[in-house]
């Protein structure tokens, strides 16, 4: 094929495979700024900074522009330079500009853009007025004071997650962003991934810190205050002391935690070890007495309230392990005080994760003992990195330090938890040798490594073939479970993180414009594994004393008892109930109610309304039968669900309603 060129300012270009100009602008080194481009989102094109001056066409937007053979293109006018700047004044003099007590500070975009082009003054009068924030759940903090309605977040939401738990509102002036009916966050679909604030380029949606109440406990002379690090922190926090994304600083951060008055210092990659042994037990077990297949990964706490919220029929194939944040605050409950001589009530577990889900995890009432949650508090690595900065300790000086004995051990398996394909990996180095009875000669399968969102693989051990599929981020979530739920698939074992690319990527890594950091941080987590003198989980000397001295094996009883749970279906959106052609009078009337909540209307339910209130008033019954929309029944996985008279009528469809609505008349 003809190679095809381009002109911009002034250099030949080659056109390739760019999706749109911008992305052509980008790879010559032109840093076209934007607030509301992301290349895994569709192009909306709402903020006009990408604006760009071609030669026979005008001032367009690059982002929605497909780059085309002999174009001459400009990026820099002094036209295009006003347009830009007016643009940023004109969101400046409608945000909050309290920047310096923002926590986006630093690091939001409408600030780095504004320094950039130079803005020291706005000419138009301050139209912002305040809006109450939502704080309403433990994971993250919504403000709509510093919204530029760019629209990333919901996107994100929309066309990554899949969930739509937030979306514009009102008109005008009086656009937003917002949940359904005005409500806040805790009462809808949210479950807490925090992609949305991964994208938001300022602070209008951040996680929610528990920097203080950190502090508290460390100052408190009664308290002895452990730390758990997740995988994933090590190869990010560093970064926000000028680090190259991917570099382990693991000794560094056990020096500057320990500095800051931590008593002591583990890795959740211990933890890691132990869910391997329990998840991969569980798998097996499933697969040779034919139980309940495929077994899905339960690691990710976003993906568990997803589950839960849309596919409550399918929690049965949901591994009952806890996540290795829990597991960790469980058996850390249960050893600690005796092995550190504390009294129970005075020792304090933090976790420092990349995830704004685990904060929700941690308040789950099912991960606590005597009524006090297994993990105190969790922090983001933004806020761990914002407390080693309080202190003012110099990252980059420090002497490396060891993770305190004996669950600050761990072997690769455990650490490679925090990119995709991780907890797959693990699994086969404990099942190679379980199924075979041999120790693996290489434990890499590097067949579950990427960072496509939706990876197969088949793997054959021994006379076993095990067939998994390995998925980031829950709209491709979505695609798979829609087969298993519909029979479709032949799937032995799922790995579901919420995240693109796993727990490297999660809502609370430092913020990163570089587009390959989450590649970068994946990396640094197998040249980790590759570092370590064990791989296998199983080879933990400490995993294996710990089942020796409190859990006896995988499996156990005892086990069950420390290191599993149970879910639940969860209800998605509270107190609303959505009323079609209602009249002011019902009395004597039969009503029909069909739930339109979420689980229901991917079955259909939507379609059931529209008919029948169609039905209704073909039939001149609406003197007779009262139609409405309404949430929920709390029986999800038997959806559609419609209520006729006092009978609740299960994966129903418009025929089988019609029919009880004649036989009631």
């Amino acid at each position: 094929m003809q190679k095809q060129y381009l002109t911009i300012d002034n250099r030949k270009v080659e056109i390739k495979d760019q999706r749109n100009l911008l992305e052509l602008i980008r790879g010559i080194g032109i840093d076209l700024p934007t607030f509301c481009y992301h290349s895994e989102l569709s192009v909306y094109g709402a903020c006009r900074l990408c604006v760009v001056d071609i030669e026979g066409m005008g001032i367009v937007t690059s982002c929605s522009t497909t780059p085309k053979e002999g174009m001459v293109v400009r990026t820099n006018t002094a036209e295009l330079r006003e347009m830009r700047k007016v643009y940023l004044k004109l969101l400046l003099a409608n945000h909050d500009q309290s920047c310096y007590t923002c926590s986006k500070s630093g690091s939001c975009r409408l600030q780095d853009l504004a320094n950039r082009f130079g803005i020291q003054e706005i000419p138009f009068g301050n139209e912002y007025k305040p809006k109450p924030l939502d704080e309403s759940n433990p994971a993250i903090i919504r403000d709509p004071n510093k919204c530029v309605l760019c629209g990333d977040c919901v996107r994100a939401c929309d066309e990554i997650q899949g969930v739509g738990a937030i979306d514009f509102t009102g008109r005008g002036a009086h656009t937003c962003v917002s949940p359904a009916f005005g409500k806040d966050l805790c009462e809808v679909e949210c479950v807490y991934c925090g992609l949305c604030a991964s994208v938001c380029p300022t602070g209008a949606i951040t996680p929610k810190p528990d920097i203080d109440k950190v502090w508290s406990e460390i100052y408190d002379p009664d308290k002895v205050v452990v730390a758990q690090i997740a995988p994933a922190v090590r190869v990010a926090v560093g970064e926000m002391f000028g680090f190259e994304a991917g570099e382990v600083t693991t000794g560094r951060l056990v020096a500057a935690i320990k500095m800051m008055g931590f008593d002591q210092v583990y890795d959740t990659s211990f933890a890691a070890d132990l869910t391997v042994l329990e998840e991969t037990n569980e798998f097996i077990q499933r697969k040779s007495d034919g139980g309940k297949l495929p077994l899905i990964t339960s690691c990710c706490p976003a993906w568990v309230k997803y589950a839960e919220q849309f596919y409550p029929e399918l929690l049965g194939n949901v591994s009952s392990c806890r996540s290795p944040q829990q597991m960790f605050g469980a058996v850390a409950r249960k050893t600690l005080p005796e092995y550190l001589g504390v009294k129970p009530e005075n020792l304090v577990i933090v976790s420092i994760m990349p995830c704004t889900a685990k904060k929700f995890e941690a308040t789950r009432e099912e991960f606590s003992t005597d009524g006090r949650p297994d993990v105190d508090y969790v922090i983001t690595t933004q806020e761990l990195g914002r407390m080693i900065k309080e202190t003012g300790v110099r990252f980059s000086d420090l002497e490396p330090e060891s993770l305190d004995m004996p669950m600050g051990f761990k072997t690769g398996a455990g650490v490679i938890f925090g990119a995709t394909g991780g907890v797959s990996e693990a699994v086969l180095r404990y099942a190679g040798e379980r199924l075979t009875g041999e120790k693996l000669s290489d434990s890499d399968f590097h067949e579950v490594r990427g960072s496509e969102g939706i990876r197969e693989y088949e793997a054959v051990i021994g006379e076993t073939t095990l067939k998994m599929v390995i998925v980031n981020g829950l709209g491709n979530a979505r695609k798979v479970l829609e087969d298993v739920r519909k029979g479709k698939s032949d799937y032995d074992f799922i790995e579901v993180m919420a995240c693109p690319g796993g727990c490297v990527a999660g809502a609370g890594q430092p913020v990163s414009w570089d587009a390959d950091a989450r590649t970068k941080r994946a990396g640094g987590l197998y040249k980790s594994d590759k570092r370590h003198q064990l791989h296998n989980p199983q080879d933990n000397p400490y995993v294996q004393k710990t089942y020796s001295e409190t859990l006896g094996e995988p499996g156990s009883h005892a086990a069950h008892e420390l290191l599993h749970t149970k879910y639940r279906n969860r209800r998605r959106i509270s107190g609303i109930s959505l009323e079609t052609d209602a009249k002011a009078d019902t009395a004597g009337m039969l009503d029909v109610n069909v739930c339109v909540g979420t689980s229901c209307y991917l079955r259909g339910s939507q379609d059931i309304l529209n008919n029948v209130t169609e039905y209704v008033r073909k039939k001149e019954l609406g003197d007779k039968v009262n139609v409405t929309a309404t949430f929920c029944y709390e029986n999800c996985g038997s959806g559609p669900n419609v209520r006729v008279g006092d009978s609740v009528l299960s994966r129903c469809g418009f025929d089988d309603v019609v029919k009880e609505i004649e036989t009631r008349l």
